[in-house]
């Protein structure tokens, strides 16, 4: 068995580093393996990381000059010769015993195409207290997953994995390339690039395993501790639903007239909402009205078909 992992970067040489950092120290599986980075446009001292670890590290460097991660994670998979591509992020902290952990999640389910793990937050430093207290309600913004303590079935409705941590069997990666559309484009674009290829793999008839021992650490810096990333997100975040709406209506200027009349009163309840002490009563006009905001200044076009099931909660909108 032959097993990649992929990492796709732009501008982190800090955090790329701590991230390689802890792949040199942990497990090594008895299956073969090579580390793939992406380097997807990178201004920064990334080549300089990298040449530190080129020989600590199984390591094939790719350039990608197309922004965009999902073109990232399509250069990543022309690169592999493997049978599974196991995701994670350059922002990631890896738990020693990651990577086998999926090996032995492959070899107990060779029937299965998709596993993921959990993703717990490693802040950089102490939390606000107003985060603390709506945590719950948008940890999955901080890109936080965990779907128990039992490796459970994967489901295309609930049960689906995040790009921090995923992991898949590479003919079905191959069938099921990256979309453009999506996925973070340097400060902008949008998400969910992997969750809709997640759920493409599971509804057309493929298995997947959650795999609890599989654990990575998400690291939060100070500055996404504030509201201003939670805007920036759910703007994200309604962009992204936006572009998977299929047969949008009548618009202004080519932006859907119903999000463009609802977007100055939903930003005045957010506003008058803040006054409130409790974050809890201001949170939800902040998603409504960030997500118009994602929509009505979307610089691309809304999406007019799609196979892949609609955007649920579970790709990262809070629940009540």
């Amino acid at each position: 068995m032959r097993i990649a992992v992929a990492i796709c970067t732009w501008n982190r040489a800090e955090r790329l580093a701590a991230c390689l950092e802890l792949l040199v120290r942990a497990e090594k599986p008895r299956s073969s393996w090579q580390l793939v980075v992406v380097n997807n446009c990178c201004t920064d001292d990334t080549d300089q990381v990298l040449d530190r670890y080129q020989t600590r590290l199984p390591l094939l460097r790719v350039s990608e000059p197309r922004p965009g991660l999902s073109n990232a994670r399509n250069a990543a998979v022309a690169a592999i010769d493997a049978d599974y591509i196991v995701w994670t992020d350059d922002d990631v902290l890896v738990d020693t015993g990651w990577l086998t952990a999926y090996e032995r999640a492959f070899q107990r389910h060779p029937e299965a195409s998709v596993f993921g793990g959990p993703i717990r937050p490693v802040f950089e430093g102490t939390p606000p207290a107003w985060l603390t207290q709506i945590w719950d309600l948008v940890e999955s913004a901080y890109a936080v997953r965990n779907l128990g303590p039992d490796e459970i079935a994967l489901d295309v409705d609930t049960n689906v994995p995040i790009g921090a941590n995923y992991a898949i069997r590479m003919c079905e990666q191959r069938a099921f390339p990256y979309d453009p559309d999506f996925g973070r484009r340097q400060k902008g674009g949008a998400l969910a690039e992997e969750t809709i290829v997640i759920r493409a793999i599971l509804a057309s008839g493929a298995t997947g395993r959650w795999v609890p021992t599989a654990l990575v650490g998400h690291w939060i810096p100070s500055e996404r501790q504030s509201v201003a990333f939670l805007r920036s997100y759910f703007a994200l975040l309604g962009r992204t639903t936006h572009r998977r709406r299929v047969g949008e209506v009548a618009t202004i200027a080519g932006r859907p007239r119903w999000a463009v009349r609802k977007l100055a009163a939903a930003e005045c309840i957010y506003q008058f909402a803040r006054l409130s002490r409790d974050p809890r009563r201001w949170l939800g006009p902040l998603i409504e009205a960030s997500m118009l905001r994602g929509i009505v200044f979307d610089p691309g076009r809304p999406r007019t078909a799609s196979s892949w099931p609609e955007t649920s909660q579970s790709d990262g909108a809070p629940k009540d």
